[in-house]
């Protein structure tokens, strides 16, 4: 709970404030009770009407007063609890943008949505809770039990032995509740992966006619969630009947005892009607501490699922010029030696223990001169993408040096590195946003450069083709436009900026040969100063490149120009031979 104090520390005055409203209102709440024994036990017996309007429109007036400090007070506290959950939902999407990828890997991308949802949800509740009922319901069972000792201590007595057990109770249940509540939130992140699988591939789902078994994956999930929520929600229910049970037999002793004592004539008759009264506002406050240690539970489970986050330290620091590995050489672009496993000392800052698993790439070496190419190529798994995400950083080398324009990546600020690349990702996004929006990109990109990125990608055919040209808007993840559309718009993304650097990963697999090539030809003539990186598996879409790098289970098995790894590498010379169609002897 530590995150939602310091979060509602921000804003002390209004928290304060609305506190302080809150409480009056309960004080002005408490004298209605107070009031109506005093004129039902010595206004009325004095027969005057006079008195007994004075204190009949002062009750009214404590009445409109309570209200109108309830509203407000609930008012500033909803407005506080969302100013909250706003900060709070901030801070986790910027730290969960600077995480590292194999933190990022580590919490994993459903557990991450669950956070920024429902765990946030949870914490504001507790959060508006805090302001209002956490003031109301003790201020209602403590001035409650208070004033019933004023007006008569031995009938009160009746309320006060119940108490201690009453709050036992609710302790012992809180204390059972908030892990079953975590567990809850774990079963969620299973519900959200699931989901978010099934939607993303809704299509892949329809084709192969696996509706019904998806439906049958996704009930599971869904069960699994539903059925701990119940447990944690059936021991969160226990302490309320308990507490009306012991309350309605506290109730029904306050009235024998008080009417015997009324017989005796050592009670005013107004006295029991206050008591009654009371009694019934010390049950609500016995019933909203209940109520409170629910939505704390609850809320202390998912701030602390979301303070994991914001707690966790970066595993990737950059490192001063004294401290990183020189280079071996000057080129623009170099791999030495690299060595990386995914998952291998991944996780530890997020809480999860890393496991040693299979390397993604062994011993990789190559050398790029500014403005030179580079094509990797190889079977899926192999390494490839892999490559890029150590040149961007957003993975550290377990072994091996990375460099960049004869810096170690590792001494680069991240943005810094970072705005050196244009790139096209496999399976990248299309942003529900105009087609201009999507290739620009919240940057400063001209209406020449985005003209000449479109005519580059091969884009502006289809583009101009539009009624509404690019302003046309493209539906969630590009759903209205074909794969090879997609992938145009995607390659004219990465070379709007004109960068240094430009990746294409896998960029051109929806599109056919001719399109291709003249895409390859237009970013050959127009980009000649960019380094360029491509990863593909068409042997026709890499081999003019200056380098081609052929990968095999992590391992490079061939590096150098076409017609070299003709000669000398098995594997890219069969590859060649299986997609052209041809023989070389």
């Amino acid at each position: 709970m530590r995150l939602l104090f310091r979060a509602m520390g921000r804003y002390k005055r209004t928290v304060t404030i609305s506190i302080i409203v809150k409480l009056f209102a309960t004080i002005s709440e408490l004298m209605l009770p107070y009031i109506l024994e005093h004129i039902i036990d010595k206004v009325v017996p004095r027969g005057q009407l006079g008195p007994v309007v004075f204190w009949g429109l002062l009750m009214f007036a404590a009445a409109i007063l309570t209200r109108q400090l309830n509203v407000a007070a609930n008012r500033r506290g909803v407005q506080n609890a969302h100013r909250v959950s706003y900060d709070i939902r901030q801070e986790l999407f910027r730290k969960t943008a600077n995480l590292s990828g194999s933190q990022f890997d580590a919490f994993g991308l459903p557990s991450l949505i669950s956070r920024m949802t429902s765990d946030s949800y949870n914490v504001q509740s507790a959060a508006q809770q805090l302001q209002t009922l956490c003031v109301r319901a003790p201020m209602l069972l403590i001035g409650g039990v208070c004033v019933s000792l004023v007006m008569d201590a031995s009938l009160a007595m009746i309320l006060v032995a119940m108490l201690p057990v009453l709050i036992a109770v609710v302790l012992a249940v809180s204390a059972k509740g908030l892990p079953m509540y975590r567990k809850v939130q774990q079963k969620l992140d299973v519900v959200v992966r699931v989901m978010r699988e099934n939607i993303t591939g809704i299509r892949v789902v329809k084709a192969l006619s696996k509706t019904e078994y998806e439906k049958r994956r996704f009930a599971q999930a869904n069960r699994d969630m539903t059925d701990s929520d119940i447990a944690a929600g059936t021991v969160m229910a226990i302490p309320s009947p308990f507490m009306q049970l012991c309350l309605n037999g506290g109730l029904t002793l306050v009235v024998l005892f008080g009417a015997r004592r009324v017989n005796a004539g050592v009670m005013e008759p107004g006295v029991i009607l206050a008591f009654l009264t009371y009694f019934n506002m010390i049950t609500m406050g016995v019933m909203g501490v209940s109520r409170i240690f629910m939505t704390l539970s609850r809320a202390g489970a998912s701030a602390d699922r979301i303070d994991q986050v914001l707690q966790t330290e970066t595993d990737q620091r950059t490192l001063s010029a004294d401290d990183a590995p020189a280079p071996a050489g000057d080129e623009f672009i170099r791999f030495e030696h690299v060595s990386f496993s995914y998952g291998e000392d991944s996780a530890d800052a997020a809480g999860f223990a890393g496991e040693e698993r299979e390397k993604a790439l062994t011993d990789i070496s190559f050398a790029l001169k500014r403005g030179e190419s580079l094509g990797i190529i190889g079977p899926t798994g192999c390494g490839k993408s892999t490559i890029i995400s150590l040149l961007m950083r957003f993975y550290d080398t377990q072994d091996g040096g990375v460099f960049v324009d004869g810096k170690d990546v590792r001494t680069y600020e991240k943005d810094e590195l970072r705005r050196r690349f244009g790139v096209c990702f496999q399976n990248d996004m299309v942003f529900q946003d105009t087609l201009r929006e999507n290739v620009r990109f919240g940057r400063d990109i001209d209406g020449a450069a985005f003209r000449a990125a479109i005519e580059d990608a091969m884009a502006a055919e289809y583009i101009d083709a539009l009624e509404d040209g690019p302003d046309h808007q493209a539906e969630i993840r590009g759903a209205n436009l074909s794969g090879g559309q997609k992938q145009r718009l995607l390659v004219a993304r990465a070379l709007a900026a004109r960068p240094e650097i430009l990746v294409l990963d896998d960029s051109s697999s929806a599109l056919d040969y001719q399109t291709d090539a003249a895409m390859r030809r237009a970013i050959g003539q127009n980009h000649a100063d960019s380094t360029l990186i491509m990863i593909a598996q068409r042997v026709s879409s890499i081999m003019g490149m200056t380098h081609i790098l052929v990968m095999d289970n992590g391992r490079c098995v061939g590096y150098g120009k076409h017609e070299e790894l003709m000669e000398s590498c098995p594997a890219y010379r069969e590859t060649y031979q299986v997609q052209m169609g041809h023989t070389f002897s």
